[in-house]
């Protein structure tokens, strides 16, 4: 036998599990509360002790672990135009696995710099211009943020013209200088600044979050949770140089607070009379939604999708609706018992996959040229992807796990949106992706079989 262990802080649990590297199988998984308020490491020591229990196994040859407690890794992103250098910035920082603070376009303000200080991010991004392009706003940018208080790490993307007047205005502070994100007009870069960015979570983030203890007992990695899970949807899409994956693919990772949205696709229009506006979309793209959760954003969920049409799916009267979201604000770790919850939660679950499947996925319109009808298409077209992959406690749980899941492909009601039309379903039952990612950095072929083999998958959209 030949154990790993593959560990992710999580905000609320922490999570452990064992695969035999040998065997090439899944030993067993674990969670505890990760006592992020007191010591981290006292979730961890109570994890790995119910996965002893479990699995008989004491050492392990390596130790492994991603983390998104104490909020995870916290971003800000400075660009010139919003539709462009800020988007681009947007794209690298959620594809490293961090939550978007703010974004800021033009020329920062005073006020700006203020609201940096207070939000205290744990790196920002300053980008702008084209190699070549403007480079007035990315200079007064960087002399903006020299008047900040916090001693934030900043990684400068921009412009490759003025990258080392920018890193000169800003000396004293940690600079960190890496190609351009938008090297030309309407052309993504993004790898360099997500490197950096990694590193950074690495060298600099995770002491601040209680984990320093921790890292000793790891053997190599640790990331972003969503850049680990990230890496095993691009693997269990992919597959390897000698195990094929199950093919392009949407993922949705619902939270208490935020859902998380996964493509490992290319999104291309289809279609000889369809023209495409805006920036390229990244072949792995990762989306966050903030206001859309199971309990502490459930109120986003609401918002979206609408009072009316949320009582209609859960079966409830509006009054009996209010009365419900009323109590689960005020007990948020409210596991639901009674059918009229349980439909709640299953509604609660519904229409936040939809509403952020259809945030992330493209859209398409009918536009008229003096040539004739045209359709333009924004961002990414998702149609033909065959595979929605699906995680969460909320989600793996539910009884209605393939119903609710199905939610994230295409319906009458939103004809505009680009989702999947004939997908089929698989559930992370067993909480594996994060630590298939993290596996699969240094052994892809196992975890590839692991997931394929635990994963369960539910059939083709009906």
């Amino acid at each position: 036998m030949k154990p790993v262990l593959l560990v992710d802080f999580g905000s609320t649990y922490t999570k452990a599990t064992a695969v035999d590297l040998e065997a090439g199988g899944l030993l067993g998984t674990a969670a505890s509360f990760t006592t992020v308020e007191t010591d981290i490491n006292e979730g961890l020591s109570n994890a790995c002790a119910i996965l002893k229990e479990k699995t008989g196994v004491n050492d392990y040859t390596a130790t492994y672990a991603c983390s998104s407690a104490a909020g995870g890794l916290k971003m800000a992103a400075i660009g010139l135009v919003p539709e462009l250098t800020v988007q681009a910035a947007k794209e690298a920082s959620l594809g490293a696995g961090a939550k978007i603070m703010k974004t800021y376009a033009f020329k920062l303000t005073k006020s700006d710099v203020r609201e940096i200080d207070r939000l205290r991010p744990d790196i920002l991004l300053l980008t702008g211009g084209t190699d070549g392009g403007n480079s007035e706003t990315i200079l007064a940018n960087a002399k903006k943020l020299t008047a900040l208080e916090a001693d934030i790490p900043i990684v400068i993307a921009g412009n490759r013209c003025c990258a080392d007047d920018c890193e000169e205005i800003l000396e004293g502070r940690q600079i960190y200088v890496c190609e351009n994100v938008m090297p030309s007009l309407g052309k993504l870069n993004i790898l360099p600044a997500q490197k950096i960015i990694r590193e950074l979570f690495l060298k600099k983030i995770v002491q601040g979050k209680g984990l320093t203890k921790a890292m000793e007992l790891m053997t190599d990695i640790i990331m972003p949770t969503p850049s680990a899970i990230l890496e095993a949807m691009q693997l269990l899409a992919n597959g390897t140089g000698s195990t094929s994956g199950i093919g392009e693919l949407l993922g949705v990772d619902l939270g208490g607070a935020t859902t998380d949205v996964y493509s490992i696709a290319t999104g291309s229009p289809t279609n000889m009379k369809t023209v495409y506006k805006g920036l390229e979309e990244p072949y792995a793209k990762r989306t966050v939604e903030g206001d859309i959760g199971m309990r502490y954003s459930m109120r986003g969920v609401v918002e979206a999708v609408g009072s009316e049409r949320l009582a209609s799916m859960a079966g409830l009267t509006a009054e009996r609706l209010e009365e419900m979201l009323s109590y689960l604000e005020a007990h948020k770790d409210a596991v639901p018992r009674d059918e009229e919850f349980l439909r709640l939660d299953d509604a609660l679950a519904s229409a936040a996959v939809e509403t952020a499947a259809i945030r992330h996925a493209g859209t398409i319109e009918l536009a008229y040229t003096p040539m004739g009808e045209t359709y333009v298409q924004s961002g990414k077209d998702l149609r033909n992807v065959k595979n929605i992959v699906v995680t969460g406690g909320a989600l793996i749980h539910s009884k209605n796990v393939e119903k609710i899941a199905r939610y994230a492909g295409m319906d009458g009601a939103h004809p505009e949106s680009l989702r999947p039309e004939n997908a089929g379903i698989w559930v992370d039952k067993k909480y594996l992706l994060a630590a298939m990612g993290l596996l699969g950095k240094n052994y892809p072929e196992t975890a590839l079989e692991i997931m394929k083999r635990e994963i369960i998958y539910y059939g083709d959209q009906k």
